[in-house]
């Protein structure tokens, strides 16, 4: 019974992000650049943690959030008839202003290692370009994570546990998920179809 609630929310989660802000199909075929990246910086998480971090924040998470910043449609959504301001507001994860916040921080992260190559003590210092961006991929990496812990906390405190524990799941299992469901975005795009027909069926 847990199992089946948890499979259920976790749809409804997806559902809503798929409906809400995937109507575009440079949107979508930018997820489907980005799912692919995430699944290769997977398997560098099992080697070089700081290399994994370098290709989803550098490759995964600028295709990405380029699609919902730049692409996607923010105007009345009249497919489910609702405010771009609604829409934003009962988003579960990172909403675009969340995403400004993150994005600054990651931007502006390799700046601490000008200042203090040691990032406080806890990295070797960089000798060349090379070990610069290698230490770069671990405070990517820390901000990664800490970026998902922030926001399990924030839905706790907001909604409860149980609400961030599924949210996280979705995030770290998305870049499967949004291969099985954008994988023929680019086809459609080639096409000159820039939106979603499915999505305005839907409306």
């Amino acid at each position: 019974m847990m199992l089946q609630r948890f499979l259920h929310t976790l749809r409804e989660q997806r559902w809503d992000d798929h409906r809400y802000y995937h109507q575009s199909r440079i949107n979508q075929t930018l997820h489907l650049i980005s799912a692919i990246s995430f699944v290769v910086a997977y398997v560098w998480l099992f080697q070089d943690p700081a290399t994994a971090a370098l290709i989803a924040w550098g490759i995964s998470m600028v295709t990405r959030q380029s699609g919902h910043f730049f692409f996607e449609p923010k105007g009345y959504d009249h497919v489910n008839q609702v405010t771009h301001e609604y829409k934003e507001a009962v988003k579960v994860g990172y909403n675009l202003k969340r995403k400004v916040v993150l994005m600054t921080v990651w931007a502006a992260s390799p700046l601490l290692l000008v200042w203090d190559p040691t990032a406080f003590g806890w990295l070797e210092p960089h000798e060349d370009w090379r070990g610069f961006w290698h230490n770069v991929g671990w405070l990517w990496f820390v901000i990664g994570v800490g970026g998902l812990l922030v926001r399990v906390l924030q839905l706790w405190v907001e909604k409860d546990l149980y609400t961030g524990i599924v949210w996280v799941t979705k995030i770290l299992t998305d870049p499967f998920h949004d291969i099985k469901l954008y994988h023929r975005a680019p086809l459609y795009l080639l096409r000159g179809q820039l939106l979603d027909p499915g999505h305005r069926r839907a409306g």
